[in-house]
Order: structure tokens, then sequence, then C-alpha cells
């Protein structure tokens, strides 16, 4: 070159690069290590939000898994056998010869039977439905379950005034026929003896 650009001496300017490798580098080794960090971070969370499920794991290397167990389930008293109750068997209809009928019917069954014929004025002629039982206070959750397992769809009526244990059981229009034994049988098992409630355990 000459003129104006002329370049005089034996030595040479050299032409250097910007550093940006060493930055990029840097930057690389910071963005690994917070991403270290917050993994180990975020596994430190789970450990404490799971509690000791993970040290059960790796203990046995099995999970603790529900168990259902049946218990029974708790009756405040014993429900009365047929044979200590006793019915009257009212008619309430204009049918004939119901109330006797039932009354036969209930006696084969075990009941013990009372007062057989015609219903008082307060019901006569006024129960729509297949029948009402009445008892004492007493009977609402001992004596009329029991009796009511033989005429289901019979309405539950207790007389607070009611003296002794008798009970009653008024025929309505709705009444066709008392329920056949075999089912009259199994319910009243499932009320005498219920079913076991299952309640849920958990074992490793």
């Amino acid at each position: 070159m000459g003129g104006k650009y002329r370049i005089t001496g034996n030595r040479y300017p050299r032409m250097r690069r910007p550093r940006r490798r060493g930055r990029l580098v840097v930057l690389a080794t910071a963005a690994v290590v917070a991403l270290g960090v917050a993994g180990w971070g975020t596994l430190q969370l789970v450990d404490v939000f799971t509690g000791g499920e993970s040290e059960a794991s790796a203990a046995g290397g099995k999970d603790c898994a529900p168990r259902t167990k049946a218990s029974p389930s708790p009756r405040a008293q014993p429900l009365p056998e047929p044979r200590t109750i006793t019915v009257n068997v009212l008619n309430a209809t204009t049918r004939s010869g119901l109330a006797k009928k039932t009354a036969d019917e209930l006696k084969k069954r075990g009941f013990k039977i009372g007062d057989v014929g015609n219903a008082t004025e307060e019901y006569d002629k006024k129960v729509k439905g297949p029948g009402v039982l009445l008892g004492p206070a007493a009977a609402l959750d001992t004596t009329l379950p029991v009796l009511g397992t033989q005429l289901p769809g019979a309405e539950r009526r207790t007389e607070a005034a009611r003296k002794g244990a008798t009970v009653d059981l008024v025929i309505g229009d709705g009444f066709k026929d008392l329920a056949k034994k075999p089912d009259a049988d199994r319910a009243l098992t499932r009320l005498t003896k219920p079913e076991p409630a299952p309640t849920t355990k958990k074992s490793c």
C-alpha cells in the first residue's frame, strides 16, 4: 500500500475477535447450576408433602393399601321376637272377614293375637293405605318395626297416653294381603341381624 495509507515498520497489527465464547461458557455453566439447584429444591418439597410414603417405599418397596374390615352395627336394644308381641287386628274397611283372616295368619307366624274386630271410629273407613300400626311410644323402634315386616307400606304411629305393650294392626282400604312368609322372614332377619358396616383400615 502506498500513499496516504502506507504502512511503515516491521510489525503489523493483529485483528482480534471479540471475546464472546468465554462469556457463553460462563452463562451456560451458571444455567446448569441454577437448574440443578431448582431440581433439588423440588425433590425436597415433594418429600415434605408426601410424608412417610417415600420412606415406606424405600424400606419395604410396598405402599400401604386400604383394607376393608366388617364391624357389626351397634343397636341400642335388641328387638323383640314375634312370640313376645301381642297384636290387636282391627278392620277399618267395608270388607268383612279381613281381621279374622289376617289374625289367623299372624298367629301361624308366631305372633300372639289379642282383640280381633272392627276398628274404632277414629280409624273406621279412614285408612286409605294398606294399614296403620299403632303402639305406645316405646314401640316405635322395637315392636312396630318387627310387626312392619309382615305388612310393608303400613304407616307407623304411636300414642303417648297408651299403656301396656300391646300393638294394633289396623287394616286399611289399600290392604291386599300380608307379605309372603318367605319375604317377611327375610325382612325380619335383616332387621334383627343387620349386615356389619364395612370399615376401612390401612395395612402395610
